[in-house]
């Protein structure tokens, strides 16, 4: 009795509000409250068009009407119990962000109004009080409003990245990549935050066959295309240069790409759930790229093994340089000064020209396997490394040249000549920033 006693209170304040609304536009008042009144009125039927360009109207002639109008929603979401009417006001603050463009004041006022505690997207403290199955409208509204409240806070994302974009990013310096490869670190786990997020938007129960809520959900469908573009783009990126990265750079890009392969499978799950529904048009669905269990179980185990061999190389020098000299017999010392001699006549060349203030800048693996792009296969990469033992055969062991920056290399044990690092499948040098 006192639930259905809530909804008919609720019901007939709604619609007062409404018809107030209406009345006071037809004598003559118009603002920005009663736009914001009429278009979220308490039905079914999907938010109107022309609320929409009578908002863009508005702001357009006064830019300070993008405050009264964070004013205006923050009273109508802020204080409604029915479900409709919050749907509503996320949908028409939905539509206004994609509508404005990204340098206009709306987003700026926006985020000053939630600073000062105005407008609370996330936490959302809606309660439906309109239905009896106000529990499923109530998880959708919050969650709805916690997707919008991550997008205030997001970049401007572009749908589309053009061939010639790839192409002179590939004719960019090693300096420039690196900046780049800097920007999308920072980018993409917003990126992957905000898609979560669009998973997390799934109604259930009696929410998910409501037409209001399906045409919340066309929304943002559409809006993750846009977002899985940009994450699709940029992680390309991170993987062509993943090898030339530092140590620290890398164990993020790697983190991201181990993230991205458990989320693709839920992205694939969330686009097919929609697609059997008919919600968009089949050929707008991108394809999710599945990343295969065995290409992050490999990936994983040769960062260990070079990070590992990093290490052992820090350790290993700095217990020779605190031995004493009398320790060493002069057989011993011969090899090593022979080793020594022989690393430096094939190595000194690559360093001599270098400048010491760029080690920052310096790939942490340089690899000589390259398309016809100058761009490493890091798919080959990853096949040697499960093929490829690290312990070759005869008598051929990984050997390292210690602290001073002259990296590891696959060579002959007894006779370490030039000749013999020619018989290599491939070769690789790591840059040891510590």
């Amino acid at each position: 009795m006192q639930r259905r006693f809530k909804q008919a209170y609720t019901a007939l304040k709604e619609h007062g509000w409404v018809n107030i609304a209406k009345i006071a536009t037809i004598g003559g008042y118009c603002d920005l409250d009663l736009i914001v009144i009429k278009a979220t009125a308490p039905d079914d039927l999907p938010l109107s068009e022309k609320y929409i360009h009578e908002l863009l109207k508005v702001f357009s002639f006064s830019p300070s009407s993008f405050r009264a109008f964070s004013l205006s929603f923050t009273k109508r979401f802020g204080r409604t119990q029915c479900w409709r009417v919050a749907l509503k006001c996320l949908i028409l603050l939905h539509r206004l962000l994609r509508s404005l463009p990204e340098n206009s004041p709306f987003r700026s006022d926006l985020l000053w109004s939630r600073s000062n505690g105005l407008i609370s997207l996330y936490p959302c403290r809606f309660r439906d009080n309109s239905s009896s199955r106000s529990k499923d409208f109530t998880g959708f509204i919050r969650a709805y409003a916690h997707l919008l409240d991550e997008a205030l806070d997001c970049f401007s994302i572009e749908s589309d990245t053009s061939t010639n974009e790839n192409s002179e990013f590939s004719d960019r310096t090693f300096t420039e990549k690196m900046k780049e490869v800097r920007r999308v670190l920072n980018v993409l786990p917003q990126l992957q935050s905000l898609l979560d997020k669009f998973i997390e938007c799934s109604p259930v129960g009696f929410a998910a066959k409501s037409l209001l809520v399906k045409s919340a959900m066309k929304q943002i469908v559409r809006d993750s295309f846009v977002c899985y573009g940009a994450f699709r783009h940029d992680i390309m990126i991170l993987l062509d240069n993943l090898f030339q990265m530092q140590h620290r750079n890398c164990i993020s890009a790697f983190s991201i790409y181990k993230r991205a392969a458990i989320q693709a499978s839920d992205l694939t799950e969330f686009y097919e759930t929609w697609k059997e529904m008919g919600l968009c048009g089949f050929y707008e669905y991108p394809f999710v790229d599945k990343i295969p269990y065995i290409h992050v179980q490999a990936l994983e185990s040769f960062l260990n093994g070079m990070w590992q061999l990093t290490d052992s190389s820090s350790s290993e020098t700095s217990t020779s340089s605190m031995s004493p000299p009398s320790t060493l017999t002069e057989d011993e010392s011969d090899k090593r000064l022979m080793c020594v001699e022989t690393v430096m006549s094939t190595k000194w060349e690559k360093f001599e020209d270098e400048d010491v203030d760029n080690d920052e800048e310096k790939p942490l693996i340089q690899f000589e396997i390259e398309d016809d792009n100058n761009n490493v296969c890091w798919e080959d990469i990853l096949e040697a490394s499960i093929m490829k033992p690290h312990i070759l055969h005869d008598n051929q062991l990984l050997y390292s040249t210690g602290y001073n920056g002259y990296g590891y290399e696959c060579c002959n044990y007894a006779a370490y000549t030039h000749e013999e690092n020619k018989k290599e499948d491939w070769k690789m040098q790591v840059y040891n920033p510590f």
